[in-house]
């Protein structure tokens, strides 16, 4: 299977975020942007997880090299959002049945007040710039990005297109 996902230049990426799928992920990427320029295509399922995780796949989607094409399925979440959004509007698209959430980033730390001070910090920060990163992608305001994600933000596949998160719903994958 996953030489025919290869030759097909397909990276499916289900389950949560973290280290370990990242690397491979980012593997699988370079790998194929080794072997050619043609577009690749990333199939997406994710409930979320590890936000730098999240960073890393997102930054190898923008700078790989061959334009790459996000296909939601499933549910798209959290950081599984934040990878869902490096993909130019034109390249996101989406199964009809997908869900989409949007959330602040979330936290935990124990120690010295002032070592959980500076973690609070770090997280306002990341929460700052994921809001930056979405009313990029999106066309919405950062204010509304900032209250909209507040709280779980849920959306259908066609209120995450009407969002501007999603540039296409597809109901067949023909000429992807």
């Amino acid at each position: 299977m996953e030489e025919a996902l290869f030759k097909s230049r397909t990276v499916v990426l289900f389950g949560e975020i973290n280290m370990k799928v990242a690397q491979a992920f980012s593997a699988k990427m370079l790998a194929l942007a080794q072997d050619s320029a043609d577009p690749i295509k990333v199939f997406i399922n994710s409930p979320g997880g590890h936000v730098e995780s999240g960073d890393t796949i997102h930054d190898m989607i923008k700078c790989v090299g061959p334009e790459v094409k996000v296909i939601g399925t499933g549910w798209v979440a959290s950081a599984g959002a934040l990878i869902y959004a490096a993909a130019p509007k034109k390249n996101r698209f989406a199964l009809p049945n997908t869900r989409f959430m949007l959330h602040q980033p979330m936290g935990g730390v124990m120690g010295q007040a002032s070592d959980i001070s500076i973690e609070a910090q770090e997280v306002l920060k990341m929460r700052d710039r994921l809001n930056q990163i979405f009313a990029d992608a999106t066309g919405q305001p950062i204010e509304k990005i900032a209250k909209d994600s507040d709280r779980n933000f849920w959306m259908s596949a066609e209120e995450a297109k009407d969002y501007g998160l999603v540039g296409s719903v597809l109901t067949s994958l023909r000429g992807l």
